[in-house]
């Protein structure tokens, strides 16, 4: 119940994760999430922001809006949100910075949570879902890496 795309950028870490962290940029990357904003005053990427995510699922619909709360955030590092309540997340989305010869290693993951609901939507519907994340997870990539390159 998890997955995870790695692209390689000719870019320094610091300067993708002030892109990925962004998340009101979210709409120039994902596939999916075509905007969000920052909820409670929060101004930035700090651990225990809130913000909401406008979803259109699988590019098509239903379209909807979504909280989540930030659980990581490490400039240059790492950058991850959980999606729902924010003690108790259904989905956590992380991206991970690693250094690497002329640029960056980025990697995109999911982990959805280990719950009877969410084990038996994944038995079902998994083998759709996790090709449309892969797919997703690699084209947010692409976009980061065309524009910091």
């Amino acid at each position: 119940m998890h997955d995870s795309v790695t692209v390689h950028m000719a870019a320094p870490p610091q300067k993708i994760w002030e892109l990925l962290s962004d998340v009101t940029r979210i709409g120039r990357y994902s596939p999916e999430t075509f905007e969000a904003e920052w909820l409670d005053g929060a101004t930035g990427p700090a651990v225990g922001a809130r913000f909401r995510g406008h979803v259109k699922r699988n590019g098509r619909g239903p379209t909807y809006w979504t909280t989540c709360t930030v659980t990581a955030s490490e400039p240059g590092r790492e950058f991850a949100f959980g999606v729902g309540s924010s003690t108790n997340p259904l989905n956590v989305w992380r991206y991970q910075l690693v250094p690497k010869g002329d640029g960056t290693d980025v990697t995109e993951s999911f982990a959805l949570a280990h719950k009877w609901p969410m084990r038996v939507y994944w038995a079902l519907l998994g083998w759709a879902r996790g090709r449309t994340n892969r797919n997703g997870m690699r084209t947010t990539l692409e976009r980061i890496k065309a524009e910091v390159e």
